[in-house]
């Protein structure tokens, strides 16, 4: 127990939190620091980029073989699972009606790639080589959930259940998917000849690029929390932090199954307690336009993501160190 805290101390006073802890206090201060949209979103690109290339450089070194393809595997059926159970915890923990209780819970089993980029450096950090296609399994890990909550809505018998083919096409060419993918197969194409090439921009600058990206992040999710005050009851608050630590466990579970290292057990626990903020929204407008986006935003982005962020991420890390040896 004591490791755990000491382990958390030491992640809350990390640049990357601190950048983030910075833009919440600037965001509920009313400050008028901002990043522009513009750079904003230059920097999830380069992260994106990055994360994918030398996933799919280090799946060449690795190879194709049993335990990555069940991973992809376990990775599906947590995404299309997770939002079951926390589509059922909702209905206990808070007044939320179906179409909303869903619409939060198709971000339950989707993954925050920001959390997944925290988590691979605090990896890193503590010495641990995490598989590198842990990044593919966040890839199949975004429309499966999308998929569950709109079946939760058609048993239900509510409108708005159906597969369109706009939503269809939210899912598959998302953008931030499209990136993540395409360097992961570069990557995997191009390998240590490819990495050697670009290796000074994708590795030295990575951790400020991140800490930007954080701040950023940080301003959001203050705001949002900030103006979103009158939705965020006592249950859905505890529903954003309980739900994380379920999930977590099952990411566990399949990660000890799988025979996964310490710092892939860590990884399978943060995509498995991620909410998307991103990905799942851009569909649920499509999917579900009567949902308040306020409910799921606020949850996911204002809860779930500073949770992991400051004490999520060193219990995970701690229980994959303690369980595996590592």
């Amino acid at each position: 127990m004591e490791g755990t805290l000491a382990l958390a101390a030491d992640n809350l006073t990390s640049p990357i939190i601190l950048f983030f802890v910075l833009g919440v206090a600037a965001a509920f201060a009313r400050s008028d620091l901002s990043i522009p949209e513009a750079i904003a979103k230059g920097l999830s690109i380069y992260l994106l980029f990055a994360i994918g290339f030398k996933g799919g450089a280090s799946v060449a070194n690795h190879g194709v073989d049993a335990t990555l393809v069940l991973s992809l595997v376990a990775g599906i059926i947590l995404s299309f699972v997770l939002p079951l159970v926390a589509f059922g915890l909702l209905r206990v923990m808070s007044r939320l009606s179906v179409t909303d209780a869903a619409a939060v819970a198709g971000h339950y089993g989707s993954i925050s790639i920001v959390t997944f980029v925290a988590a691979t450096s605090v990896a890193e950090s503590a010495g641990l080589s995490p598989e590198g296609y842990m990044v593919a399994v966040a890839a199949v890990m975004e429309a499966p959930a999308i998929l569950s909550a709109l079946w939760i809505i058609a048993r239900s018998g509510q409108q708005s259940g159906e597969m369109e083919q706009g939503l269809v096409r939210e899912i598959l060419l998302n953008g931030s998917i499209v990136l993540l993918v395409g360097s992961f197969l570069i990557g995997g194409i191009t390998g240590d000849e490819g990495m050697a090439m670009i290796a000074p921009f994708i590795e030295e600058p990575f951790q400020g690029v991140l800490c930007l990206f954080l701040l950023d992040m940080g301003l959001v999710a203050g705001r949002g929390l900030r103006e979103a005050k009158s939705v965020l009851t006592a249950g859905l608050f505890a529903f954003g932090v309980v739900m994380p630590l379920i999930g977590s466990l099952f990411g566990l579970a399949a990660g000890l199954a799988l025979g996964l290292s310490t710092g892939g057990v860590l990884l399978f626990m943060t995509l498995a307690a991620s909410a998307s903020y991103i990905a799942v929204p851009a569909a649920m407008r499509v999917a579900l336009p009567e949902a308040n986006p306020s409910i799921y935003l606020t949850l996911s982005l204002g809860v779930t993501f500073p949770f992991n962020l400051t004490l999520g991420i060193p219990i995970y890390l701690a229980l994959s160190q303690t369980l595996t040896g590592g």
